[in-house]
């Protein structure tokens, strides 16, 4: 579908899609357009969501680049731009501030592993949903985040212990993943397995203060 023949509420929930996820978030009619046009699917079982297939996901990059470049053209000032749209999902690799409301992003964190696993069933080879895919080997640190808060292990912040995900020196097909405070071996045991049957590949590595660490990277098959 061309951007010609698209509604601007078409327009505008392609391009308002999760950039995680591809969750769209739109009227009904507006997300049967999408689906008709083969920018987004429903998935099969409830609440059915929806989400961007690759098409719709290549539209989306296609019209936020759009808007950036006019956005540069604008020369607008720097306090005149709005504020980034609210409700899209970002992972936390460790650091940031604890969520005001835990229930509320533990459903976030739910939605965005269901859209996930839907990306992998669209854009894998054979439609496997046990390897990481194309969007997770580009977005490591994210991607690697989003599984171990998926799989119930908390990010760690200023107050409280968890995993910090970080790129890894020297590797880049990998992140390394710590748990701070540590040295905490069984945390970072459960996270291992966390990652492992979430289709990552993973490897503990010792740290001089008798600590551990982990090494994680894309499964292939």
């Amino acid at each position: 579908m061309s951007t010609a023949k698209l509604t601007p509420a078409r327009r505008r929930a392609v391009a308002g899609a999760d950039a995680a996820t591809g969750l769209v978030r739109a009227s009904e009619r507006v997300l049967e357009g999408l689906v008709d046009g083969g920018l987004a699917v429903r998935h099969p079982r409830p609440p059915h969501r929806h989400y961007l297939t690759p098409a719709g996901r290549e539209l989306r990059d296609r019209l936020l680049a759009e808007a950036a470049a006019e956005a540069g053209n604008a020369d607008e000032p720097e306090g005149s731009r709005a504020p980034a749209e609210p409700g899209v999902f970002a992972a936390r690799t460790g650091g940031e501030p604890a969520p005001p409301d835990a229930a509320a992003r533990a459903r976030e964190v739910r939605s965005a592993w269901e859209g996930l696993a839907e990306l992998r069933r669209l854009t894998n080879a054979d439609g496997a949903t046990d390897v990481p895919c194309a969007w997770e080997r580009t977005h490591l640190a994210s991607a690697v985040a989003l599984a171990l808060e998926a799989g119930g292990l908390p990010p760690a912040t200023d107050a409280t212990g968890g995993y910090a995900v970080t790129p890894a020196a020297h590797q880049p097909e990998a992140v390394r993943v710590d748990w701070r405070p540590g040295p905490a071996l069984r945390e970072l045991v459960r996270a291992a397995g966390v990652l492992e049957a979430a289709g990552w590949q993973v490897s503990e590595h010792p740290e001089r203060d008798g600590g551990m660490y982990l090494l994680a990277s894309p499964r292939r098959r």
